[in-house]
């Protein structure tokens, strides 16, 4: 079993950072997903989030920014294995032009309304309806829309 940790950062319109895969992951390919990745060895989940939002985008966010939303299982067929996700959400104000593409095809703000047209990765095929159905999201989008009032 593997470990990892996904971030989901939602902006004031609603709208959720994804991941466009290129031709190189083990884990499904030219799929959309989440920033994020595998827990190294020793490294604790939310630290690992911490990590992996900087290096995938640049965006920094400061403990204890990132919260811990929930935990899943996915099945990745690439490893044969249920693996465990943990998942980290918050509020942005941050926009396309604020992320440094550290990995993969791109990774932008992307409309909900939009995910149906997207092949998206076994994760966030998994996980992104629970997400956009929860209160959970309904205050992130108001948390961001109240911080990018008050910049």
């Amino acid at each position: 079993m593997r470990r990892f940790a996904s971030i989901l950062l939602v902006d004031p319109r609603g709208w959720v950072l994804l991941q466009e895969r290129d031709e190189h992951p083990v884990i499904d390919p030219e799929r959309w997903g989440f920033v994020g990745g595998h827990v190294d060895p020793g490294e604790q989940p939310g630290d690992a989030a911490y990590r992996e939002l900087e290096e995938e985008t640049g965006l920094v966010i400061a403990p204890p920014g990132l919260p811990l939303w929930r935990e899943f299982s996915v099945h990745h067929a690439a490893y044969g294995s249920d693996d465990d996700v943990f998942v980290y959400a918050a509020a942005t104000t941050a926009t396309d032009d604020d992320v440094v593409l550290g990995e993969g095809r791109q990774i932008v703000f992307v409309d909900p309304d939009r995910l149906g047209e997207l092949p998206l990765t076994a994760s966030a095929a998994r996980i992104l309806p629970d997400f956009l159905g929860s209160d959970r999201f309904r205050s992130l989008v108001e948390e961001a829309a109240i911080a990018a009032r008050n910049r």
